[in-house]
């Protein structure tokens, strides 16, 4: 979907697909688990503190049934929203959780909303998915040749779609942990040739940083792109030794200010043309995790409309089509990360959105 206006800014918001129950999520949580589960069950840990958050106008929906993910669409496009990127889990082995929703998406044709895969490969560990101790859940392997290519062809349906969300007339792969892979320019190579094979002209792999020290070793693979994530930098440049004696003595989680954190959110690194933003209007942590969370204390709709135009004029200097963002994320509720409404703040967050795009 390549817009022609000079003006126009791509921005496409992460989607969690965890709203809805699977044997695996029964079994290590309890019968009917879904993120729900620890959102509702989330408590203020300190004075001021936000929670639990409360989901307003799609509620507390389940993503089996398609009119939720049409109005879920419906509500990102008219706040400027390109596309969703769905969360893919492929653990090895054909191994794949969380599918359903996605796998109806394109069954069905709706939500006629663009849409790309973000490959979250990554180990599940309890204290992090909302058990007490952090024992394995599922492991992510990487079990050779054949199922790199078993893989391809798992997603060569959604690279197809009409809808799939390219750069350069090519679909769109983001890759989570790259440094993970045994060997990624291998890995990429042998998509590179398969998608050749399949009647595309390539895949548009996008390597995602969460730490900036990643970023040099990322551009020395044959990505196309990398999405910065400036998240955890942020918390770096924020602590201090008040924070350290409350997480340790006081049994407080690790917190600071929005407002404070956004100043960190965007640097020199994303001016390239290949490096690419990430806007994150919130971050809360602590249903799943409780006192071993981080949390962004004080995450006003205010805050975030000056985190937002500072992204926009990094973007404003690039070539339009490299104006491109993500957006940390649409409905990560566990997480405190998301756009949807909620009962204190509404359409806010999204508003923000849209009013910074047309202005």
């Amino acid at each position: 979907m390549e817009e022609n206006n000079s003006n126009h800014i791509r921005l496409i918001a992460f989607y969690l697909g965890q709203f809805h129950p699977i044997p695996e999520n029964n079994a290590w949580h309890g019968e009917g688990f879904t993120e729900w589960t620890n959102v509702g069950k989330a408590k203020p840990l300190f004075k001021g503190h936000y929670q639990p958050k409360v989901p307003a106008d799609l509620g507390y929906y389940d993503l089996r049934l398609e009119e939720v993910r049409v109005k879920q669409a419906e509500m990102a496009k008219q706040h400027g929203i390109e596309g969703f990127c769905y969360w893919h889990y492929w653990f090895g082995n054909g191994k794949r959780l969380l599918e359903k929703p996605i796998n109806e998406v394109i069954a069905s044709g709706k939500p006629d909303f663009p849409f790309c895969f973000a490959w979250a490969n990554d180990s599940w560990k309890g204290i992090w998915h909302g058990l007490s101790k952090g024992n394995m859940l599922i492991e992510q392997l990487y079990p050779g040749d054949q199922d790199i290519e078993d893989h391809f062809y798992a997603v060569l349906d959604a690279f197809k779609d009409k809808r799939y969300i390219r750069i350069d007339d090519k679909p769109v792969f983001m890759i989570y942990k790259a440094l993970d892979l045994p060997d990624a320019n291998k890995f990429i190579k042998t998509w590179q040739g398969l998608a050749l094979k399949n009647g595309l002209k390539g895949v548009y792999f996008i390597g995602q940083a969460v730490h900036l020290h990643e970023v040099e070793k990322l551009e020395k693979l044959d990505l196309d792109s990398i999405n910065v994530v400036r998240l955890l930098y942020a918390e770096q440049q924020l602590s201090n030794k008040y924070s350290r004696f409350a997480k340790r003595l006081l049994k407080l989680p690790r917190f600071a200010k929005y407002k404070n954190a956004m100043k960190y959110f965007i640097g020199k690194e994303e001016e390239s043309p290949n490096m690419i933003p990430t806007i994150i209007p919130n971050w809360d942590h602590s249903p799943r995790s409780g006192t071993n969370a981080l949390i962004l204390h004080d995450a006003k709709p205010e805050f975030f409309d000056s985190h937002v135009k500072s992204v926009f004029e990094v973007l404003k200097k690039k070539s339009p089509d490299r104006r491109i963002a993500f957006v940390k994320s649409w409905n990560e509720w566990a997480e405190g990360n998301y756009l949807e409404p909620d009962l204190r703040y509404g359409k806010q967050y999204l508003e923000v959105l849209k009013e910074n795009l047309n202005s």
